[in-house]
């Protein structure tokens, strides 16, 4: 039986398989990471495909290996390791558990938006899920304090209750699907003020930059403000299909004799909805701007930008992992 040709030494397994330039590329990268089948892998794959990943970095190829299998096992790895720090992320907090957990959390902010304990039971579990993948996805390997996430979690939870009750004090006399609204500007409140608390310290101490072939050139607290921003816009887009497409199908449901009749098949068809658009949101919204973000020595601190002239006087463009 003739063995299959060996694999070449070069393949570039730290970027992803698709070109990043383009959308579509990050597309088709972001639809492997957050394919929430990874949620089910035992402990034992994750385990070997992390061998197979080092092993190939470390220059040792395993005998009978195919590129589809070492890319199976590089996503595989990607889906369950932190990218700067190799440690193995907590499984709610992983890009893989987005889209059955925003789904469940999402239809039942949507489903349950009319009592006030509701929504702020809601909004509450909503914080702490997104505290979770917030600490989670951080960029870089900045350690971050018990007390500086405890603040995060607390005024991104404030900050998401108060605009929830405030705007559904405010729709009260207006019609019924602006009210379905409210949770989904409560979301959008609670990201602006939950991911830069969460990464404060890459704001104040900056994140790591990087040549184009991955050297470390130092820290930028401007390439962090960039990073949280992308991902703060990232976040929004993710969250406005799954929060605005199923209020207008089910305030038309609602009014049908259907679910009047069967009440209780308002959260689940609400989740459903969700989750069909939070499949598609999830990665194309990850995608909109690439993982490996760059931006002109130019606009770093002058002082950072002293450093690296000082290492590479011609280099024009820094790169830098953006978070999720």
């Amino acid at each position: 039986q003739k063995m299959p040709p060996s694999l070449p030494a070069t393949i570039n397994i730290r970027e992803p398989r698709w070109d990043q330039s383009t959308f579509q590329g990050r597309a088709k990268h972001f639809f492997m990471v957050t394919d929430p089948r990874n949620l089910l892998l035992s402990g034992a794959t994750l385990e070997e495909a992390r061998r197979v990943v080092e092993d190939y970095r470390a220059g040792t190829i395993q005998p009978g290996l195919t590129e589809d299998q070492l890319w199976q096992a590089k996503y595989i790895y990607d889906s369950a390791f932190h990218p700067d720090t190799g440690e193995k992320m907590i499984l709610v907090g992983r890009m893989s558990a987005q889209v059955p957990m925003n789904m469940t959390i999402t239809g039942c902010m949507l489903t349950f938006y009319r009592t006030t304990p509701a929504v702020l039971f809601w909004q509450w579990v909503n914080q702490s899920f997104n505290a979770v993948v917030n600490y989670t996805n951080r960029s870089g390997d900045a350690p971050i304090t018990p007390s500086q996430l405890g603040t995060a979690y607390v005024s991104a939870t404030t900050g998401a209750v108060v605009t929830a009750l405030g705007l559904k004090s405010l729709t009260k006399h207006l019609p019924a699907l602006i009210g379905r609204y409210v949770p989904f500007a409560a979301v959008a409140a609670a990201n602006c003020i939950n991911i830069p608390l969460m990464r404060q310290r890459e704001l104040k101490v900056g994140i790591p930059v990087t040549d184009e072939n991955g050297n470390r050139l130092g820290e930028s607290t401007a390439a962090a403000q960039k990073a949280i921003f992308q991902v703060v816009v990232s976040r929004i887009g993710m969250a406005a299909p799954a929060m605005a497409i199923p209020p207008v199908i089910m305030n038309m449901l609602e009014k049908r004799a259907f679910l009047k009749r069967y009440p209780y098949l308002n959260a689940p068809l609400q989740v459903g909805l969700v989750g069909l658009c939070l499949v598609f949101a999830t990665p194309l919204c990850c995608a909109l701007f690439p993982q490996k973000s760059s931006m002109p020595v130019r606009s770093l601190e002058p002082e950072v930008q002293d450093q690296i002239r000082k290492k590479d006087p011609r280099l024009e463009t820094v790169y830098f992992n953006k978070g999720l």
